[in-house]
């Protein structure tokens, strides 16, 4: 400012000296923090994870868009009066062909328009829907996984390609931490008490463990301490609360049994299991 002020030419090279102090500090600092131990290792997943959680984030929103699109066309049509009803073994492609056979004008060939492009997302589901299914074919773990009751295929290929690696946690009560299905904590002076769950993580993961632990809820028949223990904890405090409890505690039971070997135990002891 002074230079200006005096009319001479600012200093040229003022700036690049000053770029390249700041560098060497931050070379310092960071050199000083690795020293001291100040950092955390960060997990870097394989590029198998990445691939097939790609294909997973695919599909999700293929079926977003199917959605968004079937509700399009029932919108249109329901505009004209036309109110397509659930028949018995007669698929949604059916159900709006049958459905533009009458005389609604030229909205048929919109509607006709739409159901290709619905028929082509169904299409594309399918094929991402058998990659899947031959990924899980050809890994063990997946397939033990599957043998915990819920978990289905798209559930253990998610929570597979989620961890990745699970000696990355020290205990397993630790994964549901990390997915985001333990409530938060407020604390402020006198006021200490639970929020609902933080969210973090995964959200796609997190929908998959939910669904899958109603599932177990709802229709599995199969008896098993794990159901029990949800069923409880329903009659207590609704069941929408019961299935995030239980997908957290089937997130840690995943990891166990990914990072044990062992086989999914329906019942609390494994002697009585074994009688």
């Amino acid at each position: 400012m002074a230079s200006h002020l005096s009319g001479r030419p600012p200093c040229k090279g003022g700036t690049k000296h000053a770029d390249e102090q700041n560098r060497q500090d931050d070379a310092h600092g960071l050199a000083q923090i690795v020293k001291a131990g100040w950092y955390r290792e960060v997990g870097v997943k394989s590029l198998d994870s990445h691939t097939i959680r790609s294909m997973l984030g695919a599909r999700s929103q293929l079926i977003s868009m199917r959605v968004e699109v079937s509700n399009q066309i029932r919108g249109m049509l329901k505009t004209f009066g036309i109110v397509l009803r659930r028949h018995d073994g007669l698929s949604f492609e059916a159900l709006v062909s049958e459905a533009c056979e009458r005389d609604i004008g030229r909205v048929s060939h919109t509607v006709g328009t739409l159901l290709a492009v619905y028929s082509g997302l169904k299409a594309q589901i399918l094929c991402l829907d058998r990659e899947l299914a031959r990924y899980a074919r050809g890994s063990a773990l997946c397939r033990r996984l599957m043998s915990i009751p819920g978990v289905g295929l798209l559930s253990a290929i998610a929570f597979i390609t989620a961890i990745d690696d699970p000696v990355r946690f020290a205990k397993s009560s630790s994964v549901g931490a990390y997915l985001g299905l333990t409530p938060r904590r407020y604390q402020s002076v006198e006021i200490d008490h639970n929020g609902k769950i933080s969210k973090c993580g995964d959200p796609l993961v997190r929908a998959y463990l939910f669904e899958a632990a109603t599932t177990l809820l709802t229709r599995v028949g199969s008896w098993s301490a794990l159901k029990a223990w949800g069923l409880r904890i329903a009659k207590r405090s609704g069941m929408k609360k019961a299935a995030v409890a239980v997908a957290r505690k089937m997130a840690v039971i995943m990891h166990r049994v990914w990072t044990t070997g062992e086989s999914f135990r329906w019942t609390s002891t494994p002697e009585h299991e074994a009688s």
